[in-house]
């Protein structure tokens, strides 16, 4: 495969502030919905108070840890008195019944709190795992799977967070952080133009117009440029103005085949995006077509929960 000269790459999610913060909010959230302004009364009536104790947190099946951090924050935002004894790190691979890591302290913390964290863990963890077969599946292709804005409301950087647990790459992270123009921003264009291809060739000239505009902050890295395009004839249009990316929408294995080569031929440094239809069945013919990226919205929208549980330690 011939590659394209390295562009630097969307904005990558790790575990940060800003994640933690978003977070904090959701857990905020889940303890307005668990407690409202009153109590666990199942735990308070059955525990007495003063009980310490511990338990072990299992995944009943395999896949890829992640939440860990999000399992210490939300203990924090919890006023919990609990602690988290990791046995496994965010990345690593798990085998059923294996130990995540020990939450240990007052018992009647520890219940309350436990659908919250195990929530966040099975909503993670499935990402990630969902994630780690899909870059598995291209291994050695060349090219590398990114995730989308498609994510549930509240929980894109934990989710995006989790694609990168899982192996996967984020693509953009908001509108705010890159250009990527879309069949919708193109089709209000397309009454000012003779020929449709003309409409991304002026959408291409306009965003580099305005991200040359100094009242415009710059980013680091800088915002990408992309394009969208549908047809061969839209791509040979766009390849010659600049943009960093161009995303080929719902084409099949001998359009993807046939769109690199016309890159190779016209604009070797552009890298190319498989988006749309892409199912699992169709990735070795979308990885073996030359596309450097292929961008998975069922990584986040699809993906299932992982089964994760809280297993009491009897006491010494």
């Amino acid at each position: 495969m011939n590659a394209p000269q390295a562009i630097d790459d969307f904005a990558q999610i790790e575990w940060d502030a800003a994640a933690e913060e978003d977070c904090r909010e959701l857990v905020r959230l889940a303890i307005r919905e668990d407690l409202e302004d009153e109590q666990d009364w199942t735990t308070l009536a059955v525990v007495p108070a003063g009980r310490r104790g511990a338990a072990v947190i299992r995944t009943r099946e395999s896949g890829v840890v992640a939440g860990m951090p999000a399992v210490r924050a939300a203990i924090e935002e919890l006023n919990a008195d609990i602690v988290l004894t990791a046995a496994l790190d965010d990345g690593r691979l798990c085998r059923p019944h294996e130990a995540l890591g020990v939450l240990s302290g007052c018992v009647r913390d520890l219940l309350t709190a436990e659908r919250i964290l195990l929530n966040l863990l099975g909503r993670m963890m499935g990402v990630a795992t969902r994630t780690h077969a899909f870059v598995h599946a291209v291994e050695g292709t060349g090219a590398r799977i990114y995730d989308t804005r498609k994510t549930t409301p509240g929980w894109r950087r934990l989710e995006k967070y989790a694609v990168r647990c899982g192996g996967g790459r984020n693509h953009r992270t908001g509108l705010y952080d890159a250009v990527l123009i879309k069949d919708n921003h193109l089709g209000h264009l397309e009454a000012e133009c003779a020929q449709p291809a003309d409409a991304a060739v002026q959408a291409l000239r306009r965003a580099r117009r305005l991200l040359a505009d100094p009242a415009v902050p710059p980013r680091r890295p800088p915002r990408i440029v992309e394009i969208e395009v549908d047809s061969l004839e839209q791509l040979a249009a766009v390849l010659p103005h600049g943009p960093d990316i161009v995303l080929l929408d719902n084409m099949d294995a001998a359009q993807l085949a046939a769109a690199a080569t016309l890159r190779s031929q016209l604009a070797p440094a552009v890298q190319l995006e498989a988006s749309g239809g892409v199912a699992w069945e169709r990735l070795p013919e979308i990885a073996a077509s030359g596309v450097e990226r292929i961008s998975v919205g069922g990584l986040t929208h699809a993906a299932r929960w992982l089964d994760v549980g809280l297993d009491w330690q009897p006491s010494a």
